[in-house]
């Protein structure tokens, strides 16, 4: 049968439609939640994604990665977890979790978290040479369950008292209240980081007043909005501590 130019235009529009149609069912967005992910020390957390429009990604090459792509904490390769090219110390840490892969979905579970883990993940799928990814923050939190407050020698210009607090990640709010519940300035603040990275703080006050009532050391968890409370009551030689 003859071709005519009309009818190979027409042939050669349909082919070019059908690449087109073909080559963008290929592509896909990979997505995550919005917002941080917070994870308490020592627990276990699970960072997700999702490819879009969903479709199996059991051929595709899943990488999760921190701030280094050629540095996976886990990846996930023609149809195989392949441990060897993985970052020794998260091999005993995560889990990926594959049982949805086959409607784009997986999820990197990490156990005993520690604060090294705060920071950024990217969730990468590759297929040929489409590629994408999404980036997931992850906040790691640790809330001290003991907050103590000392009273030291009286001095000539009043009562120092001092509020120690450890065990926190990342760097709590810390300030003394009245009982009115209003900010009272510090004398002083410090903190410092242990080898574990958790912060210890350290806030003393200077009290001039010879009836002080009630003092409350308080701090805050700016993650997760944990708070925590130590109080005092002075009034003159009575010294007595409510927790």
């Amino acid at each position: 049968m003859e071709i005519t130019g009309l009818s190979f235009s027409r042939y050669f529009v349909v082919m070019l439609l059908l690449q087109v149609i073909t080559e963008a069912s290929e592509q896909f967005t990979v997505s995550a939640p919005e917002g941080p992910i917070a994870a308490p020390l020592g627990g276990v957390v699970e960072l997700s994604c999702q490819l879009s429009p969903p479709q199996s990604a059991e051929h595709m090459e899943v990488r999760w990665f921190r701030d280094r792509y050629t540095q996976p904490i886990h990846l996930y390769k023609g149809g195989k977890d392949l441990y060897g090219e993985t970052l020794s110390k998260y091999v005993k840490r995560t889990e990926f979790l594959k049982e949805a892969i086959g409607e784009g979905k997986v999820t990197l579970r990490i156990l005993q978290v520690s604060v090294y883990d705060d920071g950024q993940y990217h969730c990468f799928f590759k297929d040929d040479n489409f590629y994408d990814e999404a980036i997931i923050t992850l906040k790691v939190t640790a809330t001290n369950s003991e907050t103590q407050i000392f009273v030291h020698d009286t001095t000539t210009k009043g009562i120092i008292i001092e509020c120690n607090s450890g065990g926190w990640f990342p760097q709590p709010l810390m300030e003394w209240r009245d009982d009115r519940g209003e900010r009272i300035p510090p004398e002083s603040t410090s903190h410092s980081q242990d080898n574990a990275k958790l912060f210890n703080m350290k806030m003393t006050l200077l009290l001039k007043q010879k009836s002080y009532g009630i003092v409350t050391c308080y701090l805050q968890n700016p993650v997760t909005g944990q708070q925590k409370r130590a109080r005092i009551v002075l009034s003159g030689e009575v010294c007595m501590f409510i927790f």
